[in-house]
């Protein structure tokens, strides 16, 4: 069951439930770009890591979303997802201490940091399936694009800072040390979720008569690919996820470093001045939705997020200049990425039904998110054969190739996420495999 409407939803900054759950978010994602730049420097400067060895650290973070969708189906019949998100949370924030203790240790080594990106990643999965129930208990079904603009705009905030306070504290501690930041931000996200007061409902189906984990996860995937919002949605995202993981974080930090010759502190700064494109998508996402429409936004977005990547490549010139067109690529790309999440996610929230909810998530990660692994890798190997210049190009061609998937689809035609403007495909089937009404 979505959250209740009775006598219209509750403004969410109103809502003391949300606005615990968003603090929790906030805090966390702040913690995550640090960390999202301290592993990779850790690799490149400690450990003199390769191209390709950096790009497997990126892949190893997303490897355990191929498994999303058998997570997802067993997410599914668990009645109360907060406390897997809580779990979730507290495994990262002990994982990612070992790498400072480590350090003290003198023993940090290239294999404690795909440890530590694998384990992360496992725990992530585990949050991001158990997440979207929790959602729609948490958020009226009218303040869903509300709701994501809010979370994308705390995301956003913490590219600006996360990177910049990230770079200042590597330079000042060592990157090992200044993740234990992200740690206390996760074991901070932990106390507030949990502290939130929520009643999950039971699924009502007797676990014993159950469909098994198997079919359960065959028929999440088969929803997905039978409804055409959601199968244009995910072809889009999956095109442009492995294009742009081609020219992936690691390989972007690689670049700044070796290439343009600039230092953690600089490239920090550079990528939080650049991510205040993303904080102003995330807050001009509802108005731009409302003026164009839910799916053209979407489609803006799906083309303004890969472009950018091109304009990273041709950087050159004087420290002020290379710095200068990283942060405007990265402006420009933050803005897509926003348009793209904010309307795509509230859009797929608002045709899942609830009883599937996790076992579509946990489909739509493993295709989605399983893809990153494997365009890192292939981003690592043509970096490696071509040069870091020449994979950044073909990133940005390869994902604006992904507008087409929604030219052919509904998505472009929907205005808004009204259930009249949102057609349900006939024929679909709801987990339990009752037909949905056309």
């Amino acid at each position: 069951m979505s959250a209740p409407e009775v006598g219209g939803p509750i403004p969410l900054w109103r809502d003391r439930r949300f606005r615990r759950f968003w603090a929790g978010q906030s805090i966390s994602e702040c913690g995550d770009r640090i960390t999202e730049l301290a592993l990779p420097l850790i690799a490149v400067t400690a450990l003199s890591a390769s191209a390709n060895q950096v790009a497997w650290l990126t892949a190893l973070i997303w490897t355990p979303n191929l498994l999303a969708i058998i997570l997802g189906a067993w997410v599914d019949r668990r009645v109360h997802k907060r406390r897997l998100m809580v779990l979730a949370d507290l495994v990262r924030g002990a994982v990612i201490l070992s790498l400072p203790v480590a350090y003290l240790l003198d023993v940090v080594s290239l294999g404690q940091l795909y440890a530590v990106a694998l384990l992360t990643g496992t725990a992530a999965v585990l949050f991001n399936t158990a997440y979207p129930p929790f959602f729609v208990h948490l958020v009226p079904r009218s303040s869903y694009v509300e709701a994501n603009s809010k979370l994308s705009a705390s995301r956003s905030v913490s590219h600006v800072v996360g990177p910049a306070v990230g770079g200042a504290l590597v330079q000042a501690l060592t990157a090992p040390v200044a993740v234990v930041v992200d740690a206390l931000s996760y074991m901070a996200s932990a106390v507030l979720i949990g502290r939130i007061p929520l009643g999950e409902s039971p699924t009502g189906i007797d676990e014993a008569a159950a469909p098994s984990l198997l079919r359960r996860a065959r028929e999440g995937m088969a929803f997905v690919w039978r409804h055409p919002v959601l199968r244009a949605g995910l072809c889009c995202a999956v095109t442009v996820n492995f294009f742009t993981f081609v020219a992936g974080s690691g390989l972007m930090v690689l670049f700044a470093s070796r290439v343009l010759g600039l230092s953690a502190g600089v490239i920090g700064l550079t990528l939080g001045v650049g991510s205040t494109g993303a904080l102003l998508g995330a807050i001009l996402a509802p108005r731009i939705s409302r003026r164009i429409g839910v799916g053209r936004s979407i489609v803006v977005g799906a083309v303004l997020f890969p472009a950018p990547i091109a304009i990273t490549a041709g950087a050159g010139g004087p420290l002020w200049a290379r710095a200068g067109v990283l942060a405007a690529a990265e402006f420009l790309s933050g803005l897509g990425v926003m348009l793209f999440d904010v309307n795509l996610n509230s859009l797929q929230t608002s045709v899942i039904p609830d009883g599937v909810r996790s076992r579509v998530a946990g489909a739509f990660s493993t295709v989605n998110y399983g893809i990153r692994p494997i365009g890192a890798i292939v981003g690592g190997l043509l970096a490696t054969a071509f040069g870091l210049r020449a994979t950044l190009l073909i990133g940005a061609a390869g994902g604006m190739l992904s507008l087409l998937w929604l030219l052919a689809s509904p998505i472009p035609c929907i205005r808004s996420l009204a259930q009249d403007d949102v057609a349900t495909p006939c024929g679909d089937a709801d987990p339990d495999n009752r037909p949905t009404p056309c």
